[in-house]
C-alpha cells in the first residue's frame, strides 16, 4: 500500500491491509490513544483521534526503492499538510525484517535512520530553502524536503529504557515546523504545554527527560539531536546528516 492514508480510511479498510501493516497501525493506535491517556504528547493524541495525522507504509528501509516511495509520500504530504488539520504529522511505518529486529541495537538503528534521511535528499527535486541554514550545527537548522522544514521523531524496537521512543518496528514521524509557530517558548500556551508534556514524559518513561530535548531556535538547541534520541542520556557530538542530492 503506497501513498497517504487517513485514520478514517484505515479504520474502514483495516482487514484489507497486509498483516505487517495491520500490526503496525494497531501498535500505533494502542500507544498514542491508550485507554489510560498516558501518552506524553497529548497534542499528538488529539491529532490522531481528530483524523489530522496521515500515514504511509513503506518497504524495507535498506532498499533504495523503498526510500523513493517514502520521498513520494513526503512530497505529497507536504503539498496537503496545511489542509490536514491542526497538529498534523506524517507517520511512516517501515517494514522491518525480523533479522533487523533481532540483531539491531539502538546504535544500529541510529545509523539506519540517518542513512534514510541522507538518501532521501537524492530524491529531493527542490533546492534547500534559502531562509534555512544548511549547517546542522546552526540552532535554527531543520531537515527540509521539497522546500518544507520538518521536525522528525524516530522510534525503534531497540529503545527499551526510553518507552516514548519504543515501537515494535521502525517508525519515523515527520511534522511540519509551521505546526509549532504558535507553540513555542515565547507564548504562554507553549510554555504551559512544554511543562505538562515534560511531566507526562517523565512519568511515561520512568527516567529523566533526555538533555537534548530543548526549544527550537534557542542558541543552546541543536534540532538534529532530538530526531533520534539515545536509549540513555548520551548526546551525539557530530551530526550524521549529509545531503546526497545529485548523487544518484
Amino acid at each position: 500500500m503506497k501513498g497517504l492514508l487517513e485514520k478514517r480510511w484505515i479504520d474502514v479498510h483495516f482487514e484489507t491491509l497486509p498483516l505487517w501493516q495491520q500490526s503496525a497501525f494497531t501498535s500505533f493506535s494502542s500507544m498514542i490513544a491508550d485507554e489510560d491517556n498516558t501518552y506524553p504528547c497529548f497534542p499528538a493524541r488529539h491529532a490522531f483521534l481528530s483524523n489530522y495525522l496521515r500515514f504511509s507504509f513503506v518497504g524495507d528501509p535498506r532498499e533504495l526503492s523503498s526510500l523513493n516511495d517514502l520521498a513520494n509520500c513526503l512530497r505529497t504530504y507536504g503539498k496537503c499538510s496545511r489542509d490536514s488539520g491542526k497538529n498534523t504529522a506524517l507517520a511512516i511505518f517501515l517494514e522491518t525484517p525480523e533479522e533487523i529486529i533481532e540483531d539491531y541495537d539502538w546504535e544500529d538503528y541510529r545509523k539506519l535512520f540517518w542513512s534514510i534521511l541522507n538518501q532521501l535528499t537524492i530524491f529531493d527535486e527542490k533546492d534547500w530553502p534559502t531562509d534555512m541554514p544548511i549547517d546542522p550545527s546552526h540552532h535554527k537548522w531543520a531537515f527540509c524536503f521539497d522546500g518544507e522544514p520538518y521536525f522528525i521523531f524516530c522510534a525503534t524496537p531497540a529503545h527499551r529504557l526510553r518507552k516514548s521512543r519504543h515501537f515494535p518496528s521502525l517508525l519515523i514521524v515527520f511534522q511540519p515546523r509551521w505546526v509549532f509557530d504558535e507553540i513555542n517558548n515565547s507564548t504562554d500556551n507553549g510554555l504551559k504545554m512544554r511543562k505538562l508534556i515534560r511531566k507526562r514524559l517523565v512519568a511515561y518513561d520512568g527516567i529523566s527527560v533526555h538533555p537534548d530535548l530543548k526549544w527550537y531556535g534557542k542558541e543552546d538547541n541543536l534540532e538534529w539531536k532530538q530526531y533520534f534520541l539515545s536509549n540513555d542520556d548520551i548526546s551525539e557530538s557530530k551530526c550524521p546528516f549529509m545531503s546526497l542530492k545529485g548523487k544518484l
